[in-house]
C-alpha cells in the first residue's frame, strides 16, 4: 500500500527550505528509494505555516528513507528554518483521483 507523510511546519525562511529541497533532490536523482512525490502547500490565512504532502511507494519505503542519515540531517537542517517545531501525520494512501 502506498503511503504519504503530511509535514506541517512555519517558517519565514521558505526559500531558504526550498533551497535545501534542491539540494537534496540533486544528492538522489536517479537514486533508488525515498520519496516518490511532493507537494508543497501554504496556509491562505497564515502566510508562514505550510504543509507538504510527501508520497513513499510504502510504508517500508518510508521508514527506510527515515532511517537514512542524510535524511536525519536534511530535517535537522530543516527544522532550524522553522519557527516552530514541525509536526508529522503518517497516512495510509487508500485513494488518489485526477477529478479532471
Amino acid at each position: 500500500m502506498k503511503f504519504a507523510q503530511i509535514i506541517d511546519f512555519e517558517t519565514e525562511r521558505i526559500d531558504d527550505m526550498e533551497a535545501l529541497m534542491e539540494e537534496r533532490r540533486a544528492a538522489t536523482a536517479g537514486g533508488a528509494g525515498g520519496p516518490s512525490r511532493r507537494v508543497l502547500l501554504r496556509d491562505r490565512d497564515n502566510p508562514n505555516r505550510y504543509l507538504v504532502l510527501v508520497h513513499f511507494d510504502s510504508y517500508e519505503e518510508a521508514m527506510r528513507n527515515s532511517e537514512d542519515p542524510a535524511t536525519t540531517e536534511m530535517a535537522r537542517r530543516i527544522a532550524a528554518l522553522c519557527t516552530r517545531p514541525p509536526s508529522f501525520t503518517d497516512c495510509d494512501l487508500m485513494a488518489e483521483d485526477e477529478l479532471r
